[in-house]
């Protein structure tokens, strides 16, 4: 009974099937390369014609940099059979890594003709067209894969990549109403109006905010922008001021890198800066998001050293969406502990050395209209410590209108 329980744990290696099996092995669990090549190279010579064997081969070729061998690979099986979809997608993803994105997309349409429903080679059509700035057909690719399959999240990830790119021009404009039950008497109102445009190296936006706090106006003029480093990191930098101390900082900064991770995953590490009259604060900040089906999860920090207050300050947030329909169609919830630079409405409170305790959840919907034009509505709440041992509740709506063009 051993022997007849050890023979059959063993690898097959009689069979052109077992040997790809065994190959598989090797190369996934031993992460033993020759070992796997030996294997396959045993069982093409057993079955010259079987696909499999050729574009894992290829797949090993591409893994170990030698992409003249996968090449061959790759073509030889695509010679035999047209349009093979494994072979179009290994060989898809071997040239766009390798900066061949024309090919890398001639070989996706060309698997497509053969399997126009294949959501692998839309992502891959998709990821050329975009990394080769044809916008446009790169959304409508992505925008069918969706259709066929609203679950993908790397066809969602590579959509709201898109969405930023596929229109060069945008205008926007924002209302924020914050009332309070006990810290101020009078309710705040805040009116933004922005312009953003993509270049060549990413956007760039420019933003102009009105203010009414603590019955005082004042403006704030902001420049933003997103330049992009890599096909996985791009960065954000920030750069805003106001005359009017009180009801927004002097100057505020920032700066981020994005990462654009495998499995559907994003993250962010970054800093942020506030001046008001006195001593500056530095903001440290990280993220991790993942994309499940149709859902985006994050979790989010932001650490303010105790050089800048009495203690460490910190405040933590964790948020959901749901993409109903496109990308630009999304209900999203949130909840957290403590004050976020980036909070457009909240981030004056942070001009203070005191530690206060400040709880907080939202609502976000947004939709998008006849395709360029996007409304966005959400609300929130804020329980929080304004003086210490005193707490109160503040509520903020806020509507936008975004039109792409």
């Amino acid at each position: 009974m051993f022997t007849a329980v050890k023979a059959t744990s063993q690898a097959d290696t009689t069979s052109s099937d077992g040997l790809l099996i065994a190959a598989k092995k090797a190369a996934f669990d031993e992460d033993n390369y020759p070992k796997a090549k030996a294997y396959l190279y045993k069982a093409i010579a057993k079955s010259p014609n079987y696909a499999d064997l050729r574009v894992f081969l290829g797949r090993i070729y591409t893994w170990t940099k030698n992409y003249d061998s996968a090449r061959i690979c790759f073509e030889e099986v695509l010679k035999q059979s047209p349009g093979y979809e494994d072979a179009c997608i290994a060989y898809a993803d071997m040239t766009y890594w390798n900066d061949e994105y024309k090919k890398s997309l001639a070989v996706s349409e060309e698997g497509l003709t053969y399997h126009p429903k294949s959501e692998a080679l839309l992502l891959r059509k998709a990821r050329a067209l975009n990394i080769m700035r044809r916008f446009q057909e790169a959304d409508k690719a992505v925008q069918e894969l969706v259709k066929l399959n609203k679950n993908n999240t790397e066809a969602r990830a590579l959509a709201n990549r898109i969405r930023e790119n596929a229109t060069k021009n945008k205008i926007g404009v924002s209302y924020d109403f914050v009332t309070f039950d006990k810290q101020f008497a009078d309710p705040w109102h805040l009116v933004s109006v922005d312009y953003g445009r993509t270049t060549g190296i990413g956007s760039i936006t420019g933003r102009i905010t009105y203010a009414n706090r603590f019955k005082t106006d004042g403006y704030q003029y902001e420049l933003e922008a997103y330049p992009r480093i890599s096909n996985t990191f791009y960065s954000y930098v920030g750069l805003g001021y106001s005359d009017q101390v009180g009801v927004f900082p002097r100057w505020r900064g920032g700066f981020s890198l994005y990462a654009n991770l495998p499995k559907s995953y994003e993250a962010e590490l970054g800093v942020r800066y506030l001046k008001f009259s006195g001593d500056p604060t530095w903001v440290y900040t990280g993220y991790i998001g993942k994309y499940y089906k149709s859902w985006l999860f994050g979790a989010r920090t932001y650490i303010t050293p105790s050089t800048f207050t009495s203690t460490v300050s910190s405040s933590y947030n964790i948020s959901a969406r749901y993409y109903y329909a496109s990308a630009d169609d999304m209900l999203g919830f949130n909840v957290g502990y403590g004050i976020s630079p980036d909070d457009r409405f909240n981030a004056i409170q942070i001009n203070g050395n005191t530690k206060l305790i400040s709880y907080k959840a939202g609502i976000i919907f947004r939709k998008k209209v006849a395709r360029f034009n996007i409304f966005t509505i959400d609300g929130s709440w804020f329980n929080q410590e304004y003086l210490p041992k005193t707490i109160g509740n503040q509520y903020q709506f806020s509507v936008a209108w975004l039109r792409r063009f």
